[in-house]
């Protein structure tokens, strides 16, 4: 497949700026053997499954990675992204910083009135750099200096500023470990009476972790897709989940992944026999079309943007042409698209 095989208009418009009230969002489900296409909303999707099936949940946190620094002696101010905890003990991040020019190895940045100070240590990407931050203390007051100091990281496609209200919209309620940089979005639309209507019919909740990485969002600036390389991004399968999961499989019920995420991390950790193996590492996994999928049979997801790595993961379980039919109905149709927008359900 080319890079160009997934570009496609999508007007400004759709592009959710506000998400709707958990669980009232709008649903499309296309069914990969009728190929056909229904308009339902959300709270539907229970109708679609039953005893036994499995929806695996990615409970990864995010936490404010967007911090503003000013640079000593200049006092120019800085965006700060973090990405990644490097090493703990010294607290080596992996970080992107804006304007880039203005940072060199060896300059300091300050964070508003705290006692929060960052030293540049090394270049790593055009607008990569290591930093290391200097602060006294625990890791949980570092942790907690730094939910205080930074913002919800919405993604810069989403136009418009940062909201208190993001700080809780912008976070699946399943959330429980901290690591992520962006949300696992198809998990935003649950709401504690759906889980527990779900429960009650005999539905299981597979949690795993997958710590969401600026890889997801990175544009892929080839046209050939097979010399794409991701971002690896940490992730875990405890033995729990993968033994609902692989009971379900043996019962042939339906193992539905909740985003991109959750089905990266279940098709990165197969056994010999076509089953979910616990794990604890890193997953680099690229999914495009053709690609056989061995764990999930039904995936939720989010509308996501032209030449995105998510719409081709979506597009290689959903099959190419089904996928691009199903995206023209979605903008005749006027669903909203990418993080805070409307749900697709594949089965």
């Amino acid at each position: 497949m080319k890079l160009s095989e997934f570009r496609f208009d999508l007007p400004q418009s759709l592009v959710a700026l506000y998400p709707s009230e958990r669980g009232e969002s709008r649903l499309m489900v296309v069914d990969r053997k009728t190929k056909t296409i229904e308009h339902k909303q959300f709270s539907d999707i229970i109708s679609y499954f039953g005893d036994g099936d499995v929806m695996v949940i990615n409970d990864t946190k995010v936490f404010p990675a967007r911090l503003y620094g000013n640079k000593e002696k200049t006092g120019a101010k800085i965006e700060v992204f973090l990405l990644r905890e490097l090493n703990r003990e010294m607290r080596l991040w992996d970080v992107l910083v804006d304007p880039a020019r203005k940072i060199r190895v060896g300059n300091k940045l300050y964070f508003g009135d705290s006692d929060l100070v960052a030293e540049v240590i090394d270049n790593t990407t055009s607008r990569g750099r290591t930093i290391r931050f200097l602060f006294e203390g625990s890791h949980e007051e570092f942790m907690k200096a730094i939910d205080e100091l930074g913002e919800t990281p919405l993604p810069r496609e989403i136009k418009r500023k940062t909201e208190d209200a993001d700080r809780d919209r912008y976070q699946t309620i399943f959330a429980q470990h901290v690591g992520a940089v962006a949300a696992p979005t198809a998990g935003l639309h649950f709401t504690k009476t759906i889980m527990k209507r779900m429960e009650i019919k005999g539905i299981h909740f597979a949690p795993i972790t997958l710590h969401v990485g600026l890889g997801t969002f990175r544009t892929v600036d080839v046209e050939d897709l097979t010399k794409h390389k991701t971002d690896s991004e940490n992730y875990s399968i405890a033995e729990s989940a993968a033994e609902v999961v692989n009971e379900a499989l043996d019962n042939g019920k339906r193992v539905c992944a909740i985003g991109t995420t959750s089905l990266k991390a279940i098709e990165s950790s197969v056994s010999a026999n076509g089953r979910l193996k616990p794990v604890e590492g890193w997953t680099d996994r690229f999914i495009f079309p053709p690609y056989d999928f061995k764990i999930a049979n039904a995936l939720l997801t989010n509308f996501h943007l032209p030449e995105s790595i998510l719409i081709m993961m979506t597009s290689a379980f959903g099959g190419y042409d089904l996928v691009k039919q199903a995206y023209e109905v979605a903008i005749q149709e006027k669903y909203k698209f990418f993080s805070y927008g409307d749900a697709m359900l594949i089965l």
